[in-house]
C-alpha cells in the first residue's frame, strides 16, 4: 500500500494544553479519510500541522514518503508540499473571477496550460460555464465547488477540507458533499475530510479516524467502525446507541440481560458484568409472548417520514430505543414484544 501521508507520534500543545496527543495516522494514495470528533478535540489542529502552518511539538510528518515536520522543525513549507486546503468558508477572492480563483494557485497562471487546467477542473466541478463570473455571483454550494476547483487545479498530494459544507443548509450539503465525492474520485485525489456529521463520513470515506481526547481512538472503514468499535466510548460517538447492564456468560461469547439470557454478543468478554450496547436497529418488535421474546413499554414515538423510532422500558426499568420503519409504529401506552437481531456489543470499560 503506497501511502499519501503518514503520520507519526504527533503531540501538540496550546499553551499548558494538550490538544494532540501522540496521533497516528496513514492515509493510502488516491483514498477519502473522514476524521470525526467533538468540538475542540483537535481535528483543525491536526489538518494545520499537515498544511504546515504550525509545526509539531513532537512526532513525525511524511507526504508521499517525504518528511515534511519533525519534532518542532517545519522541514518544507507549506507552499512546497503539495498539500491544499478547502476551508470551511471557501475563502475565495472577490476581486478575482472564478477562473482567476482556481488559477490562482498554479505556476505561471496566465499560461496555456494553467489556462487549460482551470477549464479541466471547473468541468470536473461542473462550473465551466461560471469562469467569468465573480464568486459573489453564486451561490453558497457553487462557491464551495470554486474552492475544492482550486484546491484540486495544482494536482496536490494530499487536500485537506475542513468542514467545508457546515455553512450550507441539509439539502444542498448532501448535493454539494455528493459532487466533491465525485470531483475527488474524478481526479484520484487523496483527501482528508475533518467533519461532525458522522452520516457524512460513513458515506464517503474510505477509512474513518475517530478522535477522542486528542487521540486516535480507531481507525477503521466505515462498516467496520460501524459494526466493532474498539471501545464503548466509540460505540457510543459513533451512531445511535443505548446501553443496557448484563453479565458475560459461557465461552464470553454471550450475554445474560433484560434483553434475554442468552444474548450473542460480536466481541467476546470475560465472564462478569458488562454494558450491553445496542443501536436501535438491533431490535425487531413481535407479538408480546412470542418465544424469545421480552416485553416493553413503549412510553415514546417519534416519526420521521421514512421511518421512526420508539422509547421503551424493559422489566428492569432499563430504557430501550427502536427504529422501525414509519408504518409500524406502536401507540405510546401499549405493550409489545422485542427480540434482538443479530450479535451486540458488550464492553467492560
Amino acid at each position: 500500500m503506497t501511502l499519501s501521508l503518514s503520520i507519526r507520534d504527533v503531540s501538540h500543545h496550546y499553551g499548558d494544553r494538550l490538544v494532540l496527543d501522540s496521533v497516528n495516522l496513514d492515509v493510502p494514495q488516491r483514498s477519502i479519510t473522514a476524521i470525526i470528533g467533538p468540538s475542540g478535540v483537535g481535528k483543525t489542529t491536526l489538518l494545520r500541522l499537515i498544511g504546515g502552518f504550525e509545526a509539531p511539538d513532537k512526532g513525525r510528518i511524511e507526504v508521499e514518503g517525504e518528511v515534511v515536520a519533525e519534532n518542532s522543525r517545519l522541514i518544507i513549507p507549506p507552499q512546497s508540499r503539495g498539500v491544499t486546503i478547502v476551508p470551511q468558508d471557501g475563502a475565495l477572492f472577490s476581486h478575482l473571477t472564478v477562473g482567476g480563483n482556481v488559477a490562482f494557485g498554479l505556476k505561471n497562471r496566465r499560461s496555456t496550460a494553467a489556462r487549460a487546467r482551470v477549464t479541466e477542473v471547473l468541468e470536473i466541478v461542473g462550473l465551466a460555464q461560471y469562469e467569468k463570473h465573480r464568486p459573489s455571483q453564486l451561490s453558497g454550494g457553487m462557491q464551495q465547488r470554486v474552492a475544492l476547483a482550486r484546491a484540486l487545479a495544482p494536482h496536490p498530494r494530499v487536500v485537506l477540507l475542513d468542514e467545508p459544507f457546515a455553512a450550507l443548509d441539509a439539502g444542498l450539503r448532501e448535493q454539494v458533499r455528493d459532487e466533491t465525492v465525485r470531483a475527488l474520485r474524478a481526479t484520484n485525489a487523496t483527501a482528508i475530510w475533518v467533519t461532525h456529521d458522522q452520516e457524512e463520513a460513513l458515506s464517503t470515506a474510505d477509512q474513518v479516524a475517530v478522535m477522542l481526547g486528542g487521540r486516535m481512538q480507531q481507525i477503521a472503514n466505515p462498516a467496520t467502525l460501524y459494526q466493532y468499535p474498539i471501545s464503548q466510548h466509540v460505540a457510543e460517538f459513533v451512531g445511535d446507541v443505548f446501553v443496557i447492564a448484563g453479565t458475560s456468560v459461557g465461552a464470553g461469547n454471550h450475554v445474560q440481560c433484560a434483553l434475554g439470557d442468552a444474548v450473542p454478543i460480536a466481541n467476546a468478554c470475560p465472564a462478569g458484568p458488562v454494558n450491553i450496547v445496542v443501536r436501535p436497529e438491533q431490535l425487531s418488535i413481535v407479538d408480546e409472548g412470542s418465544a424469545g421474546s421480552v416485553s416493553v413499554d413503549v412510553v415514546g414515538s417519534k416519526f420521521f417520514g421514512h421511518d421512526g423510532v420508539i422509547e421503551g422500558t424493559l422489566s428492569t426499568g432499563e430504557r430501550v430505543v427502536i427504529r422501525l420503519q414509519a408504518d409500524q409504529l406502536p401507540q405510546v401506552g401499549s405493550r409489545v414484544g422485542v427480540t434482538t437481531r443479530g450479535m451486540l456489543l458488550a464492553y467492560t470499560d
